[in-house]
């Protein structure tokens, strides 16, 4: 047999690894949101301003992909510094002891046209839970002026933050509580293949 028929049948046996690419989150472009109830009355929003991670997608063959994420807990940001420094501290992510919060895929499932259901281990505050996250992502490569490949996507989740062992709260003299237990995450991702070059 001749080599080239060994490298087509090769090609042919192993799909899989031909479309599948490797990418890094840019930081710069991309951000980790939150929302929670502040005494039943309004909404106090936030972020994570230090985030970084890796993603391999294979477009054909989702079962393969793989993501994880790491978020600094110390770079939560309300714009209230008062408020930021009781966030960190031990009534809530006790930052100095658990630095950083992380979420690892187990399985990716599509959706929809350009929508997937993201399952993996999400890790705060020291405690492990599953976690789905609604995930859109057109598989939609563009290069950016510097030559650099990239994808988008937004994901979207609600936890119980006492399910991760936040539990810290005062109750309110007209009822109610001063903090939501339920928190909406939203993370919007800017990926940068890093194999663009080769």
């Amino acid at each position: 047999m001749k080599f080239s028929h060994v490298l087509a049948l090769a090609a042919f046996a192993l799909p899989s690894l031909a479309h599948a690419a490797s990418y890094e989150i840019d930081p710069v472009h991309s951000s980790a949101q939150f929302a929670v109830k502040h005494m039943m009355i309004s909404t106090v929003r936030g972020e994570f301003t230090k985030l970084s991670g890796t993603a391999v997608i294979d477009d054909k063959d989702l079962a393969k992909a793989n993501i994880s994420a790491t978020i600094e807990a110390g770079s939560i940001s309300t714009r209230i510094e008062k408020r930021d420094e009781h966030l960190r501290s031990p009534d809530f992510l006790d930052s100095a002891k658990f630095s950083s919060i992380t979420f690892k895929s187990t399985e990716v499932k599509k959706a929809g046209e350009g929508k997937y259901k993201v399952t993996g281990n999400l890790t705060l505050h020291g405690v492990s839970k599953s976690v789905v996250l609604d995930v859109e992502a057109p598989a939609t490569e563009l290069k950016d002026p510097y030559g650099n490949v990239k994808r988008g996507a937004v994901a979207t989740t609600t936890i119980n933050r006492k399910d991760f062992g936040l539990t810290w709260n005062k109750a309110l003299e007209a009822g109610g509580v001063m903090v939501g237990e339920n928190i909406q995450i939203t993370i919007d991702l800017q990926l940068v293949r890093k194999d663009a070059g080769k």
